[in-house]
């Protein structure tokens, strides 16, 4: 009881001391130490970071206060350091706890202070992973299936924290089971899976050991025991021989065929040994109605129609379940290879590119696309592709199975203007087969063709004193192109025709090509008009071509004859005197006349009209000679008046009309007084003379150089050659006459000898037969004869 007393009063003393240093100035540092150090481990330099001098600390008399976890740490005041003192087991202080805390009170005298302490213990791996049990049974079926997890009923603990704490677990080697580890974010937990199926009839019991690790370095471990039994059951599944099963089989094979028949085993007794066969279906409707298996069997036949276009390979899934309870069935896959028969021709995909192709496209201008396909396969979707027949196009390959068809050659629309292909596909089955796709090209007409006239010259005939607008012809010109590029237009190429421009003569229908007169024309003045007509096409650019009118003007027989000089005086009678003793054939007198026509227009025939009964005088028709038909009687008048006409020969004639007055007298001398009564005009008639004198001498030489064409025609037609050659007609009349006529044309030759005095006569010849003409030269009535001269031979 005494003892008692001081103690408490002691007690009290040193709280009131603790009270009062409470209320003081304080300061708090922390320090870390791992737990299970020796004794006599520094925690940390006091003085130092109390910022006390080390000879200061006795003096102070530096202390742990006590109370304050001071069996565990001690001051070294020389060193000024804080110690441990004591064994510190952190489990045993904070068990579990992730944070392990001491703190402690150091008070310092003179002046008083109290520091606060703060020491943080650190695990060390000191524990190693305990397991409630040492052994473990579990019991599971032998049906399990590898994958199956199980989950650890007795799991371990350590004491140890953060890293030193659990961490892994490992299970000992064996075939059936591995172990999952399933970290948290506090605990870490395990299941065993299952890799192998489980036969209680090889092995019904399976020893295992299952090792805790925790995160130390070194680790520490603790083990368990386990022992687990294997539940029999169903547990034999039935077994194929292979897991794959593969066949061929042709399409289009018939229905009902047996392709293969499967066979799975089952090491099961009795009813869990009958196994049953079915399809899994995989919901692929073209395939899961081609066949059919029979259950009991496994035959596996064909139910529908097979086609490798469809699919080439099929794919089954077979299941054989026997019939244990539970029962138990395994799987396996039958390919089915389907082997290609040639039953697809080759499709042929045509794509036009232009609606039509133009007549000068270059080559390899694009026409069409062309797509083949075949859906076969192997050799037999092989396809080759080609262009039937000899056309300009070709097909071009762009890469597998796709071309391009082209230009491979000149177009003519004017030719052909539209082409019909057929596209050819074969491919390289046995037998082969093939297909044709028909492809229509038009061809687009360009304008490159000119206009074509059927002749390079064209002939009209117009009539002289005709209408203005009367037709002359109608020019027609073709032009093989098409559309706008064949609308023709027709103009005259202005020229001058005696110094008078065409377009004033002549006008053309600029779309019919009619040409018409715009004046009334004169054959004596103008024969023939010669200009060129243009037609040109609407193209662009145009083209045009040229044709040469030649236009002959037809003579009209609208000149009367005229009667030449000295029986020309108008209201003048003529008088000739002849002997009475004039011999038959006597020469009285000879009437010249000219027609300013042509051609028979102004051939010109004489008549003469004696009075009724006198028959003395006649006249040649065609040369206007007058002489005696018989001598002269008794009964005959003295005075003889004749009228003389003259005739030509056109439709209808025109005429012109002499009087003359024959005189008789008894003697010769007496005819030349009544010459010189004439009424003559001594200037016209020496210019008459003149002017005879040169046409005799015109129509002279003409003839002398027509007589030696025609000798020589006959010369050189021994040698054959006149084929090529035309020839003028010269043929001759009973009578001569002169015939007016004009210079530069072509003329028809005539001339007589039944007179003394034989004249030549020239007539034109306005229709040129195209090959020859005929010469015809009559003496008398007996002798006639016909020649051909070449056309150079022409008398002009």
């Amino acid at each position: 009881r005494h003892f008692k007393w001081p103690v408490l009063l002691l007690f009290l003393t040193f709280s009131l001391i603790f009270l009062c240093f409470w209320a003081l100035p304080s300061a708090q540092i922390s320090y870390s130490v791992s737990e299970e150090v020796k004794k006599g481990t520094v925690v940390g330099n006091i003085a130092k970071d109390f910022n006390v001098d080390v000879q200061e600390l006795q003096s102070r008399t530096l202390q742990i206060l006590t109370g304050s976890n001071k069996r565990y740490f001690d001051l070294n005041l020389k060193a000024g350091t804080l110690i441990v003192n004591d064994r510190i087991d952190r489990e045993e202080l904070c068990e579990s706890k992730q944070k392990c805390t001491l703190n402690i009170e150091v008070m310092a005298k003179n002046p008083i202070k109290l520091y606060r302490v703060e020491v943080n213990i650190i695990d060390i791996n000191d524990n190693s992973p305990v397991f409630p049990l040492q052994m473990l049974v579990k019991n599971i079926s032998e049906n399990v299936a590898p994958g199956d997890r199980f989950s650890l009923s007795a799991a371990p603990d350590d004491a140890d924290v953060g890293s030193n704490a659990l961490k892994n677990y490992r299970l000992s080697t064996n075939e059936y089971f591995s172990v999952d580890v399933h970290s948290g974010h506090e605990s870490v937990s395990a299941e065993f899976v299952l890799q192998k199926g489980l036969d209680r009839e090889k092995q019904s019991v399976i020893n295992l050991v299952l090792t805790a690790l925790d995160g130390g370095k070194p680790p520490k471990s603790g083990t368990l025991q386990i022992t687990i039994n294997v539940m029999d059951v169903n547990d034999n599944k039935p077994v194929f021989s292979k897991s794959l099963y593969k066949v061929k089989i042709k399409e289009n094979v018939s229905v009902g065929t047996k392709i293969m028949s499967l066979t799975a085993t089952d090491l099961d007794e009795g009813t869990n040994s009958e196994i049953i066969y079915s399809f899994i279906s995989r919901g692929n409707a073209k395939t899961d109605g081609l066949f059919n298996i029979i259950p009991e069997t496994g035959d596996i036949v064909v139910k529908g129609q097979i086609d490798y276009e469809e699919t080439s390979a099929i794919e089954l899934r077979v299941q054989a379940r026997d019939k244990g309870s539970p029962p138990k069935s395994a799987q396996c896959k039958v390919l089915v290879e389907v082997l290609d028969e040639n039953d697809n021709a080759p499709e042929i995909i045509v794509t036009p590119l232009l609606d039509r192709v133009k007549e000068d496209a270059k080559r390899g201008a694009a026409v069409a696309l062309v797509k083949v396909s075949d859906r076969d396969g192997g050799q037999n979707g092989i396809v080759h592709c080609s262009v039937k027949g000899s056309f300009p196009f070709k097909l071009e390959s762009s890469y597998s199975n796709h071309y391009s068809l082209v230009v491979d050659g000149p177009l003519d629309r004017e030719s052909i203007s539209e082409y019909i292909i057929t596209i050819s596909a074969s491919d390289e089955g046995t037998p082969p087969l093939s297909s044709d796709s028909v492809l229509t090209v038009q061809v687009s007409d360009v304008n490159d063709n000119a206009p074509l006239f059927t002749a390079p010259i064209t002939v009209a005939y117009l009539k002289e004193n005709g209408q203005v607008g009367s037709h002359v012809t109608k020019m027609v010109a073709n032009d093989p192109d098409d559309g706008v590029n064949a609308e023709l237009s027709y103009s005259i190429v202005e020229t001058t025709n005696m110094d008078i421009p065409i377009s004033t003569m002549f006008h053309i229908n600029s779309i019919n090509g009619e040409i018409v007169t715009l004046q009334s024309f004169n054959y004596e003045t103008a024969k023939r008009f010669e200009f060129q007509v243009q037609a040109t096409d609407s193209g662009i650019p145009p083209l045009s071509a040229n044709v040469t009118v030649n236009v002959f003007i037809l003579d009209e027989n609208d000149n009367s004859p005229v009667i030449l000089p000295p029986y020309s005086e108008p209201g003048s009678v003529n008088t000739e005197n002849i002997p009475y003793s004039a011999e038959v054939g006597y020469f009285v007198a000879k009437i010249r006349a000219v027609d300013a026509d042509s051609g028979y227009n102004a051939l010109l025939s004489y008549h003469i009209t004696e009075p009724k009964g006198t028959n003395l005088f006649r006249i040649g028709t065609s040369t206007g000679e007058i002489r005696t038909k018989r001598r002269m009687s008794d009964n005959d008048l003295k005075t003889h008046p004749l009228v003389l006409t003259v005739t030509d020969h056109g439709e209808p004639s025109l005429s012109a009309t002499v009087s003359m007055d024959v005189v008789v007298t008894e003697r010769l001398d007496t005819v030349q007084p009544s010459l010189r009564h004439v009424p003559v005009k001594e200037e016209g008639f020496s210019d008459l003379n003149l002017y005879l004198l040169i046409a005799i001498v015109s129509v002279s030489v003409i003839f002398l150089l027509s007589l030696i064409g025609l000798i020589a025609a006959k010369c050189y037609r021994t040698d054959g050659s006149f084929s090529g050659y035309s020839a003028p007609v010269v043929t001759t009349h009973p009578d001569g006459s002169w015939s007016y006529s004009k210079s530069t044309q072509q003329y028809d030759v005539c001339f007589s000898s039944d007179t003394l005095k034989s004249d030549v006569v020239v007539f034109p010849s306005p229709f040129p037969p195209a090959d020859a003409e005929l010469i015809s030269i009559n003496e008398g009535d007996t002798f006639t004869r016909t020649q051909t001269l070449p056309s150079t031979g022409q008398v002009r």
